[in-house]
């Protein structure tokens, strides 16, 4: 086993600055994860698709990084933090560059692909270092702020893209977010510092396939194929813990906390995600909104979940994850339970109150859910613990909306063949949709009754932490606070 990492002391104003120029990193790449969704029909005229391939410029992207996330927790042990952010950034920079000067759709895809590579990396880089610098008692405010970045940046992608395609080309989507992350990467660079030290170690040439080939056919929808392969790459894991260094090592498993929180992490995102793929084709398909229109009415509701987020840290902080996550799944399952009973009669009002309603249920889950997970793994697992999170978060997501899309596709089609217009039979299918969406939310309730606050962990010696130019910074600075 691995030696733990040791804690970092760094002065509050330092950890300030390293923590804010992750999470606003983070948040641009993030973005892109959802901001293609309302380009679709636009995309299909303009390349001569079919909306199955066009499909392909999500679905790509969430394919990708559940392929390369599971060997972050292996990489970000193995690189300095400066590297591990500049690789990130540059991979994300190559990639919307080509993706704006793309001049047919296979080249759009492949700067998908390559857009998601760095957007991989980044996720589980501010997760481990924000839990090797905060203290465990402050925790919960600064992971209140970092629920801007894992549930804020996917829920605004499509309304930020319904405003810039009223503007103009779906090129926008990429070139107004271009000058905005190469100034990240610049200062990002020039203020990062190194939190701990790289651990020299070998990687299992075989691991890396199995997890690429299993999580990647759990997101393309192969479930009985990626089900065998994720068991083989499972039991790889565990022989190699018992002998070397595993790719992924699953014994943040064994924390019961963390599964917990995991499987509520999982619900939550699988019934998320399905609801923001349903809401703008609702909206527009049945509601006869435009994009513009929808992306406007979808605003409020990503507002609400990042402007509560450090607020519900703060409350974490006071009074643990239970009496969070119970109420923020009830409420969660309530409004999707309630988008199941709209139809295309249904004001807009009503829509955007739920949608608002939904986005604070979810802020009282997601900020206790990280925290409460990740809180009881010893520094050493912090990597692989934020790995194994995302890439189940992605495995989630994908499920969530190929679930949902199967059931309103299905209820749509055998509406129409009974007689329903086209309009009527899509709104069933909706309705469905957002049905399934809340029984998913009832067993994420379900799953929140087995949260309990987290032991707090003794915090080990502090190490050198070098700056940027490899130069001791003060470890006898307070805190942070």
């Amino acid at each position: 086993m691995q030696a733990p990492l040791a804690t970092p002391t760094l002065p509050p104003a330092r950890v300030t600055a390293v923590l804010r120029i992750l999470v606003l990193s983070t948040f641009v790449v993030l973005l892109n994860e959802t901001i293609m969704v309302n380009a679709i029909p636009r995309l299909m005229r303009e390349f001569e698709v079919t909306a199955a391939a066009a499909g392909w410029l999500s679905t790509a992207f969430m394919l990708t990084m559940a392929v390369v996330i599971p060997v972050t927790g292996w990489f970000l042990q193995r690189v300095t933090t400066r590297t591990a952010y500049g690789l990130a950034m540059a991979l994300f920079l190559a990639g919307t560059t080509l993706a704006a000067a793309a001049p047919a759709f296979p080249v759009l895809l492949v700067a998908r692909v390559i857009q998601a590579s760095g957007t991989a990396v980044m996720m589980p880089l501010l997760m481990t270092t924000l839990m090797t610098l905060v203290p465990p008692h402050e925790r919960g405010r600064v992971m209140g702020n970092i629920t801007l970045v894992i549930s804020v940046a996917p829920a605004l992608g499509p309304a930020v893209s319904g405003v810039l395609l009223q503007l103009g080309t779906w090129r926008l989507l990429f070139l107004a977010v271009l000058p905005i992350a190469g100034a990240m990467a610049i200062v990002g660079r020039r203020r990062l510092v190194n939190i701990g030290e790289p651990q020299a170690g070998p990687i299992d040439w075989v691991s890396v396939p199995l997890a690429a080939a299993g999580f990647g056919a759990l997101v393309y929808g192969l479930s009985g194929l990626g089900a065998l392969l994720v068991a083989l790459f499972v039991w790889r894991q565990l022989a190699l813990q018992r002998s070397s260094t595993p790719l992924l090592d699953l014994r943040a498993l064994m924390f019961r906390h963390f599964s917990v929180a995991l499987a509520l992490m999982c619900l939550s995102f699988m019934a998320l995600m399905g609801a923001f793929i349903l809401l703008p084709l609702y909206l527009q398909e049945v509601c006869g909104l435009t994009s513009l229109q929808t992306g406007l009415l979808l605003i409020p509701g990503g507002l609400t979940m990042g402007l509560l987020g450090p607020q519900v840290g703060k409350l974490y902080d006071r009074l643990g994850a239970p009496r969070l996550v119970v109420p923020g799944a009830a409420v969660t399952a309530l409004c999707l339970g309630l988008f199941a009973l709209m139809g295309e009669r249904t004001s807009p009002w009503l829509v955007l109150a739920v949608h608002v309603a939904l986005s604070a249920g979810m802020a009282f889950v997601f900020t206790p859910v990280f925290t409460s997970g990740l809180s009881v793994l010893p520094p050493h697992l912090y990597p692989h613990g934020s790995a194994i999170l995302g890439s189940l978060q992605q495995v989630a997501a994908a499920a969530g909306t190929a679930l949902v899309i199967s059931v309103m596709s299905g209820r749509a089609a055998t509406a129409a063949a009974d007689g329903a217009a086209p309009t009527d039979a899509l709104a069933t299918g909706v309705q469905w949709g957002f049905g399934i969406g809340a029984v998913l939310g009832g067993l994420a309730v379900l799953v929140a009754l087995l949260v309990r606050t987290p032991p707090v962990p003794e915090p080990p010696a502090a190490p050198e932490v070098q700056g940027e130019e490899g130069t001791p910074l003060d470890k006898t600075a307070p805190t942070p606070g």
